[in-house]
């Protein structure tokens, strides 16, 4: 009984914790099918570095004489010959370099593709948030727009209203209930969007958490600048790339160098007519060494990583300009929503406090229902409007989190 007490309490503990924004992140992390993907490219990567600093496979070849060739010991009947070439000193060095800076590089690409990840699900996250926000304020209005048809029955009941104040009721309801049809299909196709991301059932519900008014978030544009070109990853991606194409460089300037080999001679020797018994032959080593000739093939492989470098670095100053682009983007969004936040909820409870007053008016005379509606819509406006600068006060961070690398 104990253990199924114990059993209860753990996994109660295991959903609680899996209903915050972090323990989605750390879902997504796990399960997400495309982060595999790019985590088997990076170990992918990392078998290349054995291959390329490995030397060529030694050569070993076998000749039978057809028609021995007589020695003053016997007939020579075949021969083994084994052979190893080297290439230039530092060139699989090189090579190797160069295929771990690459390595390196598809780690960052990996980490691009995590911190792009983590920035989807926080906006599809903040997103859900809004809409359930809408959904909530949608359906308080609809509720206080039929408390305000009963008031409206009863005083044209009494011939204190118009019974177009009951008919102007019943628009509003109706558009307010359409919206709110649309809200839930717009929220469950966002839901499917949230748990494919975490790989999780599209049914799966999702726990969405408030939002405070305040925020402790302060953006210092200068350290957020050096943040993102110390740390943006695909900066750093295009950074390794460079470091690894400077290594290849060398590795084809040495390729244009000659090569040597050195092997040996085993010969096979029968029995000469001289009844001399045989004696195999074991001969001096060899040495031979492969001169690279044809100098435009490798002078075109030089030039081919030089104009990969320029392009690599033309790439990495445009991906600067355009994070820097990006960032202030998001910086402009962040203190847009944040004075919104604050503008809203002043004009939200201004609005609320007309409301009531009108309300009142409306209660002990005939006049001012079309005012009532108007600053109802206002009201609800109002409070959307709040919520919504709230969910893009989150984008905003969330986008700078992923611009920075975090």
């Amino acid at each position: 009984m104990k253990t199924i007490i114990l059993l209860i309490m753990l996994l109660s503990v295991r959903i609680i914790s899996a209903q915050n924004l972090s323990d989605y992140l750390e879902t997504a992390a796990k399960n997400n099918p495309e982060l595999a993907s790019k985590f088997s490219e990076y170990n992918a990567s990392l078998q290349i570095v054995p291959q390329v600093k490995a030397l060529p496979d030694p050569q070993i070849s076998f000749g039978y004489f057809i028609l021995p060739v007589e020695t003053r010991t016997g007939p020579q009947q075949a021969k083994i010959s084994a052979s190893q070439f080297f290439p230039w000193f530092g060139t699989l060095k090189a090579k190797e370099d160069a295929a771990i800076q690459s390595a390196k590089a598809k780690y960052e690409t990996f980490k691009q593709a995590k911190s792009k990840l983590f920035f989807n699900v926080r906006n599809s996250y903040y997103t859900l948030y809004y809409i359930k926000k809408s959904i909530k304020i949608t359906q308080e209005n609809l509720e206080i727009l039929n408390s305000f048809k009963q008031l409206a029955s009863v005083k044209v009941e009494v011939g204190k209203a118009s019974a177009t104040d009951e008919l102007r009721i019943d628009m509003e309801i109706a558009e307010l209930e359409n919206k709110l049809a649309l809200l839930k299909d717009v929220f469950y196709s966002e839901q499917v969007k949230f748990n494919n991301l975490l790989n999780a059932e599209k049914e799966t519900s999702i726990k969405i958490s408030e939002i405070s008014d305040t925020d402790t978030f302060k953006v210092d544009k200068i350290a957020v600048l050096d943040s993102i070109k110390a740390n943006n990853h695909d900066l750093k991606t295009l950074g390794l790339t460079l470091q690894s194409l400077n290594f290849l460089k060398t590795a084809a300037r040495k390729e244009g160098l000659p090569k040597f080999s050195v092997g040996v001679d085993y010969t096979f020797i029968g029995t000469g007519g001289n009844n001399f018994a045989g004696a195999d032959a074991f001969l001096a080593p060899k040495i031979g060494i492969s001169i690279p000739l044809n100098r435009k093939k490798y002078k075109a492989k030089v030039s081919e990583v030089q104009f990969r470098q320029d392009a690599v670095k033309a790439k990495k100053q445009n991906a600067e300009n355009l994070l820097e682009t990006a960032f202030e983007t998001s910086f402009k969004n962040f203190k847009d929503a944040e004075r919104r936040i604050k503008l809203y909820n002043r004009q939200f409870n201004i609005a609320k406090q007309a409301l009531r007053l009108l309300e009142n008016e409306y209660a002990v005379s005939s006049v001012g229902f079309e005012e009532i509606l108007r600053m109802e819509r206002k009201a609800l406006n109002y409070n959307l409007e709040t919520e919504k600068a709230k969910a893009d006060r989150e984008k905003a961070k969330a986008e700078i989190y992923f611009l920075t690398g975090k």
